[in-house]
């Protein structure tokens, strides 16, 4: 297929039309969602979470909670636990959570496949390193934002994660990866400026929630690896 990136061991694609572009023929699918969905994933199974990706929220979501045995997160930051990673830093060992997200949650509650990962820059070398443990072929997807009309808005943050993973992969990298992977050394020494003023951090400092911004920009100090199980992501050992 014209845009699988099938004559590369490592690709990487945008949203949910990338997924299912180079999805199906990767041993391996990770996840990139840093403003705010696989930061906090990180944050949660960390500390034992189990996460239920969801699409929606709202009424929906709630049915898919009950369905699960699971709390469901709250649709807007604020007290108690949210799509926010500072929120999570609290969540409690083996506490199970509907995470509703219209971006990487999306992505993960459409996938039927055996290794899929999510990774941020806190833990981008930690999942690179577990997914060539998978397989040869790994696929990289940048969920991305939304415009407000609902249409994919690829994200100056998105593309900075996905490159921190690809630069911990080895393997022939499509063009799509070697450029991804360049905007990350490109921004690499600098990471929390420019968060701070990419237009998705800007958005969350000005609704008052700088600090998920900050806990975003940290590379590499996370070595959890989260794992989609059984339509959940819990810690990988």
């Amino acid at each position: 297929m014209t845009f699988s990136q099938a004559e590369y061991e490592v690709r990487c694609e945008w949203g949910l039309q990338g997924l299912k572009a180079i999805g199906p023929i990767s041993d391996v699918i990770v996840l990139v969602d840093i403003l705010s969905f696989t930061t906090s994933i990180d944050i949660a199974t960390a500390r034992g979470g189990m996460i239920f990706p969801y699409p929606l929220k709202g009424e929906s979501a709630a049915a898919y909670a009950a369905s699960v045995h699971a709390e469901l997160a709250l649709a807007h930051r604020g007290e108690g636990f949210s799509l926010s990673p500072v929120s999570l830093a609290g969540l409690p060992d083996g506490h199970r959570l509907v995470l509703p997200s219209p971006n990487g949650a999306a992505l993960a509650f459409s996938l039927d496949h055996p290794a899929v990962f999510a990774a941020c820059l806190r833990n981008a070398t930690a999942v690179a390193q577990v997914a060539a443990r998978f397989g040869t072929t790994i696929g990289i997807i940048a969920a991305g934002e939304r415009w407000p009309g609902g249409e994919l808005r690829p994200c100056l943050e998105d593309w900075i994660g996905a490159g921190a993973v690809i630069a911990a992969l080895s393997g022939r990298r499509s063009v799509e990866s070697a450029a991804a992977e360049a905007v990350f050394d490109r921004f690499r020494e600098n990471l929390l400026q420019t968060l701070r003023l990419s237009g998705s951090g800007k958005e969350l400092i000005e609704r008052g929630f700088g600090m998920d911004v900050d806990l975003a920009a940290e590379l590499d100090i996370s070595a959890n690896v989260p794992r989609l199980v059984d339509h959940a992501f819990v810690a990988f050992h």
